[in-house]
């Protein structure tokens, strides 16, 4: 459930009581209605006709600022203006400083508790977070404490009552918000479609790359086929002829046994010719 969804709730009551009350019942109304427990917003009070009257009353005034103070401003303010209110109890003070932490976290996400401890005028870290717990169990904010950084981490808040004058700035906020949300959408939508585009880029020369490499193993394939059936061919012998070793005609040089078998069929004429011969070569 969003936090603060029952609050208005508990205002009904006095909103129906508003209707009748005037002067003197109508301040002590907006006495009760401060101090009631889980009420935090005030805005259909304030606008109540009864307790508008309130605002001209020189008697009842203070009142009518006591609601605003309520409303929309803080416990700083409260201290600063002390003489233009009727004094406070300790339930309308605490409330005051729960609403006070409010607003401050509408300003920052992260709450140092030197800030809320000057803000809310108190003396210890401790009394500190026992009142920022007590809140969170009210659902009147979500967050965390950070002791080891002094600070308080928002997570999630009520919302307060808009002071007068204070809408036209919300809403200008809000425009401001709505154009710087436009132009970092559309600079997305321009980095999605440059994306998009470098990806088709990438994809395209990759499949261009591919298929230079397709080809070029195609070709490679290819040549080596057609080396092996040159290296065939070469290695082939002639189908009409003998063997190499037969095309060959060589003159061996007789061996030194064949001429002596040769001398022997020879005649002694011969032979002494013969031997006559090596002698002068040997000369």
């Amino acid at each position: 459930m969003e936090l603060g969804a029952n609050f208005a709730a508990r205002l009904e009551p006095f909103l129906l009581m508003s209707k009748s009350a005037k002067g003197a019942a109508a301040a002590k109304l907006i006495q009760d209605a401060t101090a009631a427990p889980g009420v935090f917003v005030f805005a259909e009070l304030l606008d109540m006709p009864n307790i508008q009257e309130l605002s001209t009353s020189e008697q009842y005034g203070p009142y009518f600022a006591l609601l605003q103070l309520f409303s929309y401003r803080t416990y700083r303010y409260y201290l600063e203006n002390k003489d233009s209110f009727p004094a406070l109890n300790s339930a309308q003070i605490t409330k005051l400083k729960y609403l006070s932490i409010v607003s401050l976290a509408s300003e920052r996400r992260v709450l140092p508790y030197s800030l809320l401890l000057q803000e809310l005028k108190m003396d210890t870290i401790r009394e500190l977070e026992d009142l920022i717990i007590d809140a969170i169990y009210l659902d009147i904010l979500r967050g965390k404490f950070d002791q080891k950084e002094q600070q308080l981490e928002i997570e999630y808040t009520m919302g307060r009552d808009l002071e007068p004058g204070q809408l036209e700035k919300v809403l200008a906020a809000l425009q401001n918000w709505a154009s710087t949300t436009a132009s970092v959408l559309e600079a997305l939508d321009k980095k999605l479609v440059e994306v998009a585009e470098h990806h088709k880029d990438v994809r395209r020369e990759t499949e261009l790359h591919e298929e230079l490499c397709m080809a070029n193993l195609k070709e490679v394939q290819e040549r080596l086929k057609e080396s092996k059936q040159s290296n065939r061919k070469i290695g082939q012998y002639p189908t009409g002829g003998s063997g190499a070793g037969d095309s060959m005609d060589v003159d061996d040089s007789p061996a030194e046994g064949n001429v002596k078998i040769r001398n022997r069929n020879r005649g002694p004429s011969e032979a002494a010719a013969a031997k006559q011969q090596r002698k002068r070569n040997r000369i």
